[in-house]
């Protein structure tokens, strides 16, 4: 049978890619369709073809899915930022951890994979500590804050995203209602006029501080006076900033930040040790998972107070001070020099001396000091950005050789890219743990640990 360009067509989802998109067959014939879940017959029109594969958009769902839930978001289907909200949490988990152990057995080459259940939340709304709204104008010419729709810059108004905190709208009516009275244009990507770019939140989940940085296309904000003193009277408020932006380009945060009220950073606390966390600082989104997937790391490290350890891509310091309080000397390098400002003040707050902070790229820190001070690791913790680590690093710890490699990821498969390279290179994979840190999405979170089982 021939397919084509808008026609419409019957089928029913049999699986579901690693975007979310439900996967169904129509006399052989494969297509992604987007909003579908696992179980759906829908009817869907081709949007796109491909000699063995297309793309279609869901017209009618003619009988749901067992797993499908009504999405608890307005807004589901429109914005880019949910993949999974049709889905049944208890699927979505199964889902996510098929997805896990699928890039590690197919792109990996583990098999006998010694994987442990997901962990995933009680409760798998309201648990994101930070978000980034985009200010921009509606086609009536109001401003708008909310997220993208999927694949394009188009905001969909919504100032009550259901994954983050209640306090996200209080502000973003503040700052919206004090840009329509002082007649404050947002930015325009199109043009590169207006002011207002993005609105950042942070919230402490434990100390119920609240964070709020104003990215701007300028130096000053018109009457940020008055929009302080508003924003001060919210129960938490502990900072408010500007972020200079001016660039023409998809980047949220400039690197110069001016503090406008309060202090420069907001404090939180995962299990009992506290940080501070300034705008541009690496800190997980959803603090009641990072401790569970912290925990797990520092279980996988099996330290016993003898371990020289090495900590990269670091962040503000979060692994490296669960893993100081066990070990004799961490080291932590991070490339973004305010975030191991940061990470030393943390050490600080918490008493800890036995950590040391580098700021640079890891895959160069880490082999000039192998190189220059011969230095030793019986543990190497990685926590890389969704590109996984770079050859060079991992050439580097390959050299180093230590007898465990704690790897936490945020995408299975350039964790499982990374695997395969570790394994060539002497190391098994001994244990791995899944985290739902983001649920109703379809990113995962993974706790891997390699051990040495070959010998120069």
């Amino acid at each position: 049978m021939e397919f084509y360009k808008d026609q419409l067509v019957t089928a029913t989802i049999e699986d579901m890619g690693k975007n979310g998109e439900g996967i169904g067959r129509v006399d052989g014939y494969t297509l992604f369709i987007k909003d579908t879940v696992i179980g759906d017959t829908v009817q869907a029109k081709i949007i796109k073809t491909k000699s063995s594969y297309g793309y279609a958009r869901l017209m009618q769902i003619l009988t749901p899915s067992a797993y499908r839930t009504d999405p608890p978001c307005a807004f589901a289907r429109q914005c880019g930022g949910c993949q999974l909200q049709a889905l049944s949490y208890p699927q979505q988990l199964l889902f996510k951890e098929k997805l896990v152990r699928g890039n590690l057995e197919h792109i990996g080459g583990c098999t006998d994979l010694p994987m442990e259940p997901i962990v995933g939340m009680d409760d798998p709304l309201h648990y994101r500590n930070k978000a980034q709204f985009p200010i921009g104008l509606d086609k009536n010419g109001r401003i708008v804050a909310g997220f993208y729709a999927g694949r394009t810059h188009q905001i969909i108004p919504n100032r009550d995203c259901l994954l983050g905190v209640p306090q996200n709208r209080q502000v973003l009516d503040m700052v919206i209602a004090h840009m329509e009275e002082r007649r404050i244009a947002p930015y325009d990507e199109a043009t590169g006029k207006g002011l207002v770019r993005h609105v950042l939140i942070r919230y402490g989940f434990q100390s119920g501080e609240i964070m709020v940085c104003l990215v701007i296309n300028g130096k000053h904000l018109p009457h940020a006076d008055d929009l302080t003193q508003k924003l001060s009277t919210l129960p938490g408020m502990a900072s408010v900033t500007l972020n200079i932006n001016r660039t023409r380009s998809n980047v949220i945060l400039g690197e110069k930040t001016v503090l406008l009220w309060g202090r420069p950073y907001i404090t939180d606390q995962i299990g009992d040790l506290h940080f501070h966390i300034s705008p541009q600082s690496f800190f997980q989104v959803n603090p009641q998972q990072t401790e569970k997937m912290y925990a797990k790391a520092l279980e996988y490290a099996a330290l016993t107070g003898e371990e020289t350890v090495w900590d990269l891509y670091c962040g503000i310091g979060t692994i490296s001070l669960f893993l100081a309080r066990a070990a004799r000397k961490v080291y932590g390098v991070e490339i973004i020099p305010q975030a191991i400002q940061d990470a030393r003040t943390n050490a600080r707050l918490n008493h800890l001396e036995n950590v040391e902070f580098s700021v640079g790229k890891a895959e160069e820190i880490l082999p000039a000091r192998y190189k220059d001070d011969r230095i030793q690791a019986d543990v190497i913790v990685v926590d890389p950005p969704r590109k996984g680590c770079d050859k060079v690093l991992l050439d580097t710890i390959l050299q180093v050789e230590p007898r465990r490699i704690v790897y936490v990821s945020c995408d299975s498969a350039t964790l499982a890219r990374d695997v395969k390279y570790l394994r060539e290179g002497g190391y098994e994979v001994d244990r791995v743990c899944p985290f739902d840190n983001f649920p109703m999405t379809c990113h995962t979170e993974c706790v891997t640990l390699l051990r040495r089982i070959t010998e120069k």
